[in-house]
């Protein structure tokens, strides 16, 4: 759900300034005209200076996770660092997918997902090179009326499910560990849009990024109960979203990799000191986005960028193998996934 794969629009570029042009090919350059510079050979003639091309996919359609990556494109930080980025929305089986199979260099997803990525038979050919924000957001919403303002007061309420085995077994420890009993809350496999609608209807508690959709609760005046799971169970404290990059591409071209982070880096560390730009950035980008929201979850994300962290974008081992050994003991994965699985700090400053 999280994901919201079910609407993206099959490799639509997304690009936000004047460069123009859709992703190329892992190593591939271009030659590209810089703006203001005159040439040493002609008076005449703009300088020539290559850009290394690379493709970013999205999760999902823009919004305040990505705000970092357009700040960087508007800022022309990833021009300083040799780069034409092309940032496109994800094709219907997701950024991982696409990633893995060389048709971006780079992509966003979350740690919980990555589990089967990493897990099975054949791995998917990827790695979290980045976390985008230092702590996990998550949690449950429901209206204060139903008085759910602990995980065992699950019980006899509907919860809007995807009927994924983690999420139902991390649903399940919350509660349970509450001293409450799973069996006796009422799953209703649903995808939920609109969370405003869902509470308003059938639905009593969801699952929920706070960073959007708790947002959007505050800016409809609903008066709501909020569990965090990162509060709930420490293990769950796991990184989401984190940026994910091609195996292959890592190992073939590690500066251009780094060029890369360097410059995401530079994008988000912005949008944590300037949360008002970024929000117009994002928006200049993104104009569908509703303006109220955009500000108010910038607001709220710029905080959680690097949150108690100096620098932007390191993930920590103990909590990503934290995680995974939960998923390990609970036997929630095909294969077992070993110690320092799927993550790297090696292409961040």
């Amino acid at each position: 759900m999280k994901i919201k794969r079910v609407l993206a629009i099959v490799l639509s570029t997304v690009m936000i300034t004047s460069l123009c042009g859709c992703g190329g090919d892992s190593g591939t350059k271009k030659t590209e005209v810089s703006s203001g510079q005159e040439s040493q050979e002609s008076g005449d003639n703009a300088s020539q200076k290559e850009l290394t091309e690379v493709t970013m996919v999205l999760d999902w359609t823009p919004n305040t996770n990505h705000t970092g990556l357009y700040v960087a494109q508007e800022k022309g930080y990833f021009e300083e660092a040799g780069l034409k980025v092309s940032i496109i929305q994800p094709p219907d089986d997701g950024a991982t997918d696409l990633v893995a199979s060389g048709g971006a260099e780079f992509g966003i997803d979350f740690q919980d997902t990555l589990a089967a990525a990493f897990s099975s038979d054949e791995p998917l050919p990827v790695t979290a090179v980045a976390a985008v924000l230092q702590h996990n957001t998550s949690g449950l919403v429901s209206l204060k009326e139903k008085g759910i303002d602990s995980p065992a007061k699950l019980e006899g309420h509907t919860y809007a499910t995807w009927d994924s085995p983690i999420e139902q077994a991390v649903m399940k420890n919350v509660v349970e560990k509450d001293g409450g009993n799973f069996e006796k809350v009422d799953l209703i496999s649903t995808y939920v849009e609109d969370i405003v609608a869902a509470l308003h209807a059938d639905i009593d508690s969801v699952w929920i990024y706070y960073g959007w959709d708790g947002i959007k609760c505050e800016l409809e005046g609903l008066d709501v109960n909020y569990l965090p799971f990162a509060d709930m169970n420490p293990v769950f404290d796991y990184y989401s979203p984190v940026i994910i990059a091609n195996n292959t591409f890592l190992e073939e071209n590690p500066e251009t990799a780094k060029a890369f982070l360097s410059a995401v880096k530079k994008g988000y560390e912005y949008a944590a000191q300037n949360s008002e730009e970024a929000a117009q950035i994002l928006l200049k980008a993104a104009p569908e986005l509703d303006e109220e929201l955009v500000e108010a979850s910038q607001k709220y994300l710029s905080e959680q960028y690097l949150a108690e962290e100096p620098e932007w974008g390191k993930i920590d081992g103990e909590r990503w193998n934290g995680f995974y050994s939960w998923l390990n003991e609970n036997k929630l994965v095909e294969n077992e996934l070993e110690e320092n699985v799927g993550f790297t700090n090696d292409y961040l400053e």
